[in-house]
């Protein structure tokens, strides 16, 4: 037990600011949009099928702690390559989906104080540094962070579901499925996003003071938490919004309260939101870059001891994301594209866990038989994700590439009388997680 590591509420606010997110402040309207108030019904699945994804990676968590989190589940229960593959997939998606998650703020930063493009890309670029300068100074400082951030964001979303409410008309669920029922699975595809990160638990698993017995609590927490609020935003949406179509629906439902005076209000919320988002992201993604450069599936500049702060990976993750964000405003292109990509990723990776849970817990036990629902539910939503698979595809195709390469590197290298191999000059891991 680690006097030092993640209190059972920290865990619990990482994990609720990875799921809940930014998906809260926009894409209740956005789902709206696509399938009219039959959204709902791909909010209430998509809850539903959150209960066995998060028990199984809680399960995991709890019996195999480790930084490398769903990667080194596939390398226990698959092989190096795998977990070189998966991981690759997940390190490089963070970088790119992080000026998505952090633009989601910046738009109603820009739509509270009138700034519009120029001042969203700011505010963007802003909360990846300031999530990037938390993360360096470790997880007890974001994890105490979160906490703060967590127990704000979950009263202020309680406060517009409630001042909405008495604005909701029955009227405005009719016609139900307006877009017809296809709809609905489009609208569950874009809605991934909103339930990505259950998998960032298996990341920081190791952090906590009591894994076998913390992470479940924290995830039961959590899980409670998400289920209330996204169900009451996604309802208080549709049933109290006129039009959908704005660019902060947050705002709007706090407006039929309070009027305009709650759009500043709103940015603050739209802020905290993604920043705790990025925060849970940048914390479990840090340690999974860290522990694959220690396993050989990333360069070993990466690599740092399981116990240390892993600044290297968290500043490769921060460039990622601002050079992603400069590509994207200089091509002045959607970030659509990027989100769904990022969904694809999220569908993978449970794709990935389940299957390797099913290997690695107890066969017949509750938690196997939520990794066998798991493993179904994570196959529907890839299905759903169609072509939008080909960003992780390709990165986890890169992986393998790199991870071919070093097994090759491995099996040439020159062998001593005892039959260890000698590593190359240059390669050696300090203490620190320096390359000697």
């Amino acid at each position: 037990m680690k006097n030092d590591g993640l209190s059972v509420p920290q865990g619990a606010a990482l994990t609720l600011g990875a799921v809940l997110g930014t998906g809260v402040i926009s894409l209740p309207a956005l789902a709206a949009s696509e399938a009219g108030p039959a959204s709902l019904v791909a909010w209430l699945a998509l809850i539903v099928l959150s209960v066995p994804l998060a028990a199984t990676f809680a399960a995991l968590g709890a019996r195999h702690p480790d930084g490398g989190g769903v990667a080194t589940y596939a390398r226990l229960a698959f092989n190096q390559h795998v977990a070189t593959m998966v991981g690759w997939a997940f390190y490089l998606t963070i970088g790119v989906g992080a000026p998505v998650a952090a633009g989601f703020g910046g738009a109603y930063v820009a739509d509270a104080f009138g700034g519009g493009q120029s001042m969203s890309l700011a505010a963007t670029a802003a909360i990846i540094v300031l999530v990037t300068a938390m993360n360096w100074f470790g997880i007890k400082v974001s994890g105490g962070v979160q906490l703060g951030i967590a127990g704000a964001i979950a009263v202020l979303l309680a406060v517009a579901v409630l001042v909405a409410l008495p604005h909701a008309e029955l009227e405005r669920l009719t016609p139900f499925a307006p877009h017809g029922w296809g709809s609905v699975g489009t609208a569950a595809a874009m809605l991934v996003w909103a339930f990505a990160g259950w998998e960032i638990l298996s990341s920081l698993s190791a952090d906590y003071r009591d894994p076998a017995r913390d992470i479940r609590r924290a995830t039961v927490i959590a899980l409670v938490v998400v289920t209330v609020l996204y169900l009451g935003i996604a309802f208080a949406t549709v049933a109290a919004l006129e039009s959908t179509s704005g660019a902060a629906p947050l705002a709007d439902l706090l407006v039929l309260g309070f009027g305009e005076p709650a759009r500043p209000v709103t940015a603050v919320v739209a802020v905290l939101l993604t920043i705790g988002a990025i925060n849970a992201y940048f914390a479990g993604g840090s340690r999974l870059g860290a522990s694959l450069a220690r396993e050989g599936g990333l360069p070993r500049v990466l690599a740092a001891p399981a116990s240390a702060i892993p600044r290297r990976s968290l500043l490769t993750i921060c460039a990622v994301a601002l050079g992603t964000l400069a590509v994207t405003w200089a091509a002045n292109a959607s970030t659509d594209a990027a989100l769904l990509m990022a969904s694809g990723t999220f569908s993978l990776l449970y794709v990935v866990g389940a299957a390797a849970a099913l290997r690695l817990l107890p066969r017949g036990g509750r938690s196997w038989w939520a990794a066998v629902c798991s493993l179904v539910a994570a196959l529907i939503l890839l299905g759903l994700t169609g072509a939008h698979l080909l960003g992780p595809v390709l990165c986890g195709g890169a992986g393998l590439a790199w991870s071919l390469i070093a097994s090759r590197r491995q099996r040439s290298r020159p062998v001593r009388e005892g039959g260890q191999q000698l590593e190359p000059a240059g390669q050696a891991l300090c203490p620190d997680g320096s390359v000697a």
